[in-house]
């Protein structure tokens, strides 16, 4: 017989008002865009493309920024990209699993989905190294301005300040959010101030509005125009952070933090920078800092560096999101996973990535020493996530939400197409440093694939020595073999086979508990698993038990979880008085046709280095015994 079961709790961001989510939104999810006032249109003019500071180009750039800015993110993210959440997770993992949901979609379509969405994840972890260091950056050199006596310093207080940031990243995104959610309301409300004074100034700066300047823009600068575009896709970096933090505080939160705050602080303060340019080209040395008075300036760095704080909590926790994420749907070796709410189940800390990218973080700062410098290195992995993401909602809007082929080519065929004349813009930078997140990217999705293939031929290299319950059940009836009090429980990749430890333990100790229970972990393709979905219970002979535990890839496995829900259904395996059977794999590289060599060793080498089961279950360790098991990949 068989009965379902599921323990999983009440989750998402739903425990608090909306209001107060949207508050704590502005803490974590807009950091990154809304700071992007402090180099994006000081960029667009930079020496390298050679614009000429003349009023038809200042208004033609503002135009597109104005117009970049509500297509990809009004548009695109906030009304079309946010309706693909998966059970309230987003992110470009979730869109992925989304999108090869369907039963229907299989074999080589399905393969380029997943490595359509594997490349895109590992690019924002491009973005979340590189997003820390400029932003942080940008706003310090503020000083070289406001207070010029700390010049000299630059670089030793942008570090302190990243590592800082890191270190406090054990406290939890919800805690760190709401702490600085007043700062970075504070900030939106500076940021629409400063341009308020200026475009009172120069009013003129409201033709903007109007498309046909940046049309104008193209016709008057020809290709120019379009290697501009490069610099004008900074103001929207962070719009793929703002999909992927959408499990921490929902859709609903986010969307009204950017329509009543967001879009009109930036929309505002980039027109006002464009007005201070019209009547003074001199300020593109630094617009942003130069739109306060004198007074103000000291100031509004301090509150600067608070906000690009911010900026780069909205990646952190987006990287710690994706990673959490890609270790569940089996492209990333166990990590330790730290819940740093008893409440919201997407707020997490991984000690791992954290101290990694802090590494990452400070090497850029040291390497780039300005953020001019790291800005033309940034954009080019943020365009290319936002293209395979446009890519991937293709499939989600014609499977998941019925759209015509009519409708989904013409909606998300233009959004290609945007993301392309971006993407091919941003392919300059390459020789400038834009390799560095791209080389990132490319390393990220190495492991990535590699840990997925590796368990694969792991797993069936395992099955093939295994053998059957059924088969197994039938020779502990013809072999009798001594039996032991007590409770044992067996884990096992294969829900259909015995594990390579039960059957090394029947042959050479010759004895068997009296209760023995397989247990299989098994992840879907959604982010939770509900109550009554959760465990597949099935009683054989002989007091063998087969147990098959679904979990989301939002959920983290707990061993404790299980027992109960065995509990509840009168199947009894107290936890003092169970015996806990892992194997240990060793894995040897072999050289087979299945992996090159090189993705054998560092499969071997990641598997060595994975959290060990104990750990990452939450089983006693005193309980554990682990059987050594040799195999060739």
């Amino acid at each position: 017989m068989a009965t379902r079961y599921s323990d999983s709790s009440q989750h998402g961001p739903q425990h608090h008002p909306k209001w107060v989510l949207a508050f704590g939104a502005l803490g974590i999810v807009f950091g990154d865009i809304g700071t992007s006032p402090l180099y994006a249109l000081r960029e667009c003019f930079g020496a390298e493309h050679g614009l000429p500071l003349s009023p038809e180009n200042i208004i033609g750039i503002l135009s597109l920024i104005f117009w970049t800015l509500f297509l990809v993110i009004c548009v695109k993210y906030i009304w079309l990209i946010m309706r693909a959440d998966n059970k309230g997770e987003g992110g470009i993992l979730s869109l992925m699993a989304l999108a090869i949901k369907p039963n229907e979609c299989k074999g080589r379509k399905r393969w380029l989905l997943i490595c359509m969405g594997l490349f895109g994840a590992a690019l924002l972890y491009g973005d979340g190294a590189i997003t820390p260091a400029i932003s942080v950056l940008s706003a310090v050199e503020g000083l070289s301005i406001a207070a010029p006596v700390f010049s000299p310093y630059i670089l030793l207080i942008t570090s302190l300040i990243i590592v800082a940031l890191f270190f406090f990243q054990y406290m939890g995104t919800g805690k760190i959010g709401f702490f600085f959610g007043p700062v970075i309301f504070v900030w939106f409300f500076v940021l629409g101030i400063l341009g308020i004074h200026q475009i009172i100034e120069n009013p003129v700066v409201l033709k903007a509005f109007n498309p046909i300047y940046a049309v104008h823009f193209f016709h008057d600068n020809g290709m120019l125009s379009f290697l501009v575009l490069g610099s004008v896709f900074l103001v929207v970096t962070g719009g793929e952070a703002l999909y992927a933090d959408m499990g921490h505080f929902g859709r609903g939160p986010i969307r009204i933090a950017w329509y009543l705050i967001v879009f009109p602080a930036l929309v505002l303060n980039y027109f006002g920078q464009g007005a201070l340019l019209l009547s003074n080209p001199l300020t593109i040395a630094n617009p942003f800092y130069l739109m306060a008075p004198d007074w103000a300036r000291f100031s509004l760095v301090i509150l600067a560096t608070a906000a690009t704080v911010i900026a780069s909590q909205a990646l952190i926790s987006g990287v710690f999101s994706i990673t959490r994420q890609a270790v569940q749907l089996g492209y990333c070796p166990r990590m330790s996973i730290v819940h740093t709410s008893s409440r919201e189940i997407g707020q997490i800390y991984i000690p791992f990535i954290n101290w990694t990218l802090m590494i990452g973080v400070l090497w850029l700062v040291f390497s780039f020493k300005t953020s001019s410098n790291l800005a033309a290195a940034y954009g080019i992995a943020v365009t290319g996530t936002m293209a395979i993401t446009s890519l991937l909602a293709i499939q989600v809007a014609k499977r998941i939400w019925n759209w015509s082929n009519l409708k989904v080519y013409f909606v998300f065929g233009s959004f290609l197409l945007i993301d392309t004349a971006f993407f091919a813009s941003n392919l300059i930078k390459i020789e400038h440093g834009g390799w560095v997140p791209l080389a990132i990217g490319v390393f990220i999705y190495i492991l990535m694939s590699t840990w997925q293939k590796g368990r694969y031929i792991l797993a069936e290299r395992l099955k093939s020595k295994s053998i059957p319950v059924f088969e197994f059940i039938e020779k502990i009836k013809t072999e009798h073999p001594h039996r032991v009090v007590g409770h044992a429980i067996y884990m096992s990749s294969d829900p259909l086979g015995v594990p390579i430890p039960l059957l090394h333990n029947l042959k050479h100790n010759k004895v068997l508990h009296e209760k023995v229970a397989l247990l299989t972990f098994k992840t879907k393709e959604v982010p939770f698993i509900s109550r009554k979905d959760r465990l597949t219970i099935a009683e054989f002979e002989e007091g063998i038990y087969q147990i098959i535990a679904y979990y989301g890839f939002m959920e983290i496995p707990k061993m404790k979880h299980i027992l109960e829900g065995l509990r509840e259904k009168n199947i009894h395996f107290p936890i003092q008085e169970t015996t806990f059977v892992l194997g240990r794999e060793t894995l040897l590289v072999a050289g087979t046709a299945d992996l090159p060599v090189w993705r054998e060793k560092i499969f071997a080498f990641m598997a060595k280095n994975a959290e060990r089961p104990t750990a990452f279950f939450k089983i006693p360790p005193n309980q554990v015994i682990e059987v050594g098991i040799q195999v060739e990949i």
